[in-house]
């Protein structure tokens, strides 16, 4: 081989390497490039950060944000079968917008009812796991409530979720969302869930331990018996995996069968109480879920015990009804009500607002006005309402950020007189 042949022979592999080399930055920007794409249509990569629509392919179907999800996989978790997860990938195929430990998905859902036709309804609920690039993940408590019933009662979603959805069913779902998450600072965390409140719980655990294995955190854990919980071995399995991890099963109904220490580590409701006596003397955050007795009894409890307003963090189940201190000199509902007047231009109504009436929702039903409504906790959106004129105040912030001129109606009171589109 003559020495040209040779640098021909060098310089042909150079080019081959220095093309390989050149294809995979192509490749690399391309799918930066589509990730900003998708930014720009509504997917946003900013943790601290979120937003309530996608853009791509608006429908009238989709003009809240609604993109179709299949369900790829469901899960009975629990010994009563009373609570199924179910594993939801994007039928279109696109990547899945990431999300925030303790966010939630936000569901429309066409219900059959009695007459043969379909109602739509607007459910949230909460993911389960941490984000994960292929699929979401909730888990639902099956609810009761009357068969055949044509209301918004509780009951009716969870039912249909459990009854007839199925791996392979279709569902509308929006963008994950709210402003209950966990942060990514070192401090240490308690989590307390109770019931289905475990799920958002869930989220925020696996997350920490897979992200910040040497954060402190405990998992107060409350359901009645044994029966109810769910992913038990799960959880001692991560307990026994990370010693920063401290569990604390409560029962506040035990059966025979269950077995102290064992099954459980406590007896009865996740109180204060049980909170000072386990709890080293240490600036916790507190994230917490659960029914609402329990939250109306631990929230005050632990301003009570001298917990920084901003260190206690919690998602109430339906309309909120927890009320925080710093709240409490702030009643702008109460000042001047009897001057304030909402009018209702699309009802044709001028009503005198009440300084009782608890929010907007409620008041404009009281008086003959029917404005859609989900969650009725500031959750879903499904209440925004045009405000023509007038301002209102936030009874707290809402999880759900509503577009400029509008308001939640379930959440909010009227600062002044207002001019509804309603």
């Amino acid at each position: 081989m003559t020495s040209l042949s040779l640098l021909f022979w060098i310089a042909l592999g150079i080019l081959v390497q220095l093309t390989a080399h050149l294809g995979m930055v192509f490749w690399r920007h391309w799918r930066a490039y589509k990730t900003l794409h998708m930014q720009k249509q509504g997917f946003n990569l900013n943790l601290g950060q979120d937003k309530s629509s996608w853009t791509e392919g608006i429908t009238q179907d989709t003009r809240l944000g609604f993109q179709t999800f299949r369900v790829d996989c469901k899960v009975v978790e629990n010994a009563n079968q009373s609570i199924c997860s179910f594993y939801l990938v994007p039928e279109n195929g696109q990547p899945l917008a990431p999300f925030l430990p303790g966010q939630y998905l936000t569901f429309s859902i066409d219900l059959p009812t009695i007459t043969g036709g379909t109602e739509q309804i607007i459910r949230c609920y909460s993911l389960s796991d941490a984000p994960r690039p292929n699929c979401y993940r909730i888990s639902i408590k099956r609810l009761y409530a009357p068969t055949g019933s044509e209301t918004l009662l509780p009951g009716r979603a969870s039912n249909f979720f459990h009854d007839q959805v199925s791996v392979g069913s279709l569902l509308k779902v929006r963008l994950p969302s709210g402003h209950f998450h966990i942060d990514q600072s070192d401090a240490p965390v308690v989590l307390i869930g109770a019931g289905i409140g475990i799920t958002p719980m869930l989220s925020m655990l696996i997350w920490i331990l897979s992200n910040q294995p040497g954060r402190e955190v405990w998992l107060f854990y409350g359901v009645r018996n044994g029966l109810e919980v769910i992913m038990k071995a799960h959880l001692e399995g991560l307990a026994i995996l990370h010693q920063n991890f401290h569990l604390r099963v409560c029962f506040s109904a035990p059966r025979p069968e269950d077995v102290y220490e064992s099954d459980y580590h406590h007896q009865g409701w996740v109180n204060i109480n049980l909170l000072q006596a386990q709890l080293p003397p240490k600036s916790y955050h507190y994230f917490i879920c659960g029914p609402t007795p329990m939250m109306e009894n631990l929230v005050p409890a632990l301003e009570d015990w001298g917990v920084k307003d901003n260190f206690i963090h919690f998602e109430a189940f339906g309309p909120a009804s927890i009320k925080r201190r710093s709240s409490i000199e702030d009643k702008p509902n109460k000042v001047g009500a009897v001057d304030i007047v909402v009018t209702f231009t699309e009802s044709g109504k001028l009503v005198k607002w009440l300084p009782f009436a608890s929010n907007l929702l409620e008041f404009a039903e009281s008086n003959g006005v029917t404005l859609n409504s989900g969650c009725r906790a500031g959750s879903c959106g499904s209440c925004q309402t045009k405000l023509r004129s007038g301002e209102v105040t936030y009874q707290y912030p809402p999880d759900f950020d509503p577009e400029y001129g509008t308001c939640l109606p379930c959440v909010c009171v009227p600062k002044s007189s207002l001019i509804l589109e309603a």
